[in-house]
Formats: structure tokens, sequence, C-alpha cells
């Protein structure tokens, strides 16, 4: 199955961002975005890609330590940016180490299970909410977003979702994230 460890925004930041974007789906070119919806919103820690079913008892329990040796920290929205006129996505800001530790825990988890994974780089926390085929300007979108700030919220979950990805072939049509299991980090104090 295709898996990655993500931190999942709770629904008050789910509510937060989908105002936050409610104008800027009204830009006059928004219609050229493919905007990613609530249910696809979370940071990924460290994509897995196919998984074998005989990795996962493994991986489950490496991702288990993973989250019990890491505090919960705070997190919030904050701001856009863009990976060049490709994609829109959201920036994070409160406990920035805490979660670049907890991706480099969870990607070691995954390498130690046996996992295939990507070259290693340094974790960037985003949220991807809106794509473009062609190469557009998304320049207007991070104007509108530099002002964003959501509410603090207490990271205290590692959560291991499985992508299934559209085999319908209808236009529009995204892929579907199921949380397959998850860890709650250790308690602070």
């Amino acid at each position: 199955m295709r898996l990655f460890a993500a931190v999942i925004p709770p629904p008050l930041a789910v509510d937060e961002l989908d105002r936050a974007l409610t104008p800027l789906r009204a830009f006059p070119d928004a219609k050229a975005l493919r905007w990613t919806g609530r249910p696809g919103w979370h940071f990924t820690l460290a994509f897995m890609g196919e998984v074998d079913d005989e990795l996962l008892p493994d991986l489950r329990a490496r991702l288990s330590r993973a989250a019990h040796r890491t505090p919960e920290f705070p997190l919030r929205l904050h701001r856009g940016g863009r990976f060049g006129n490709r994609a829109l996505w959201i920036g994070a800001a409160g406990g920035i180490e805490q979660m670049r530790l907890l991706a480099e825990r969870a990607d070691a988890a995954a390498r130690r299970a046996g996992v295939s994974m990507e070259e290693h780089r340094r974790y960037q926390a985003h949220l991807t909410v809106a794509r473009i085929r062609d190469s557009g300007d998304l320049r207007p979108y991070v104007e509108a977003l530099d002002t964003f700030e959501g509410t603090p919220w207490e990271v205290d979950e590692l959560a291991l979702v499985r992508s299934n990805l559209p085999v319908s072939g209808v236009p529009g049509e995204r892929p579907r994230y199921e949380v397959v299991d998850s860890w709650p980090l250790e308690a602070a104090g």
C-alpha cells in the first residue's frame, strides 16, 4: 500500500484555513488551480510510497517508538508559500524544530524497517493547498496569505496514512487519504 507519515491539523485549524482560502478561490485565474480538499490537508513528514505488507509490523513498531520519544509540541498554520509556480502551500510556525525532529524520526523508522526511501533532504513543513498543471503566477495567492495566522494547537499524534490514488479517470478526482494507524506523542512534562 502507498503510505506516508503525517501530522494532521485539528478541525479548528482546518476550518480557519478553509475560510482563509475562500477569497483566493474567487481570484480571476483560480480555476486554473487544482485545489486540494479539506480531507487531504496534512503535513507529510516522511513519504514512503509503496510499502510491502510484510514490512508493516516492523514499520508500525518503529513509528510507535518514534512517537513515544517525541514530546508534544505547539504548531499553527502560518502564511503561504509556493514551490516555483507549480504548488501553493501553507506553512507552519511554533514547534518547527520539533516537527523537523519528528519527520527525521519517521524517515529513520521507515528506513530501518526496510522501506526504500527517497534521498533524505531537510524537512520543510508545508501543507499543499493547490497545484497548477501548467506553470502560473502564484505570487498573488502567496501575497494574499502573507498575514494568515492560524490558532495554535498541540501536535499530540503521529499518523500513518494510506494514499488511495484516483482510478476512475474522472477529471478532477483527488486521492483519498485514510489514517491506518496513529500513535500519541509523549505528553509534555
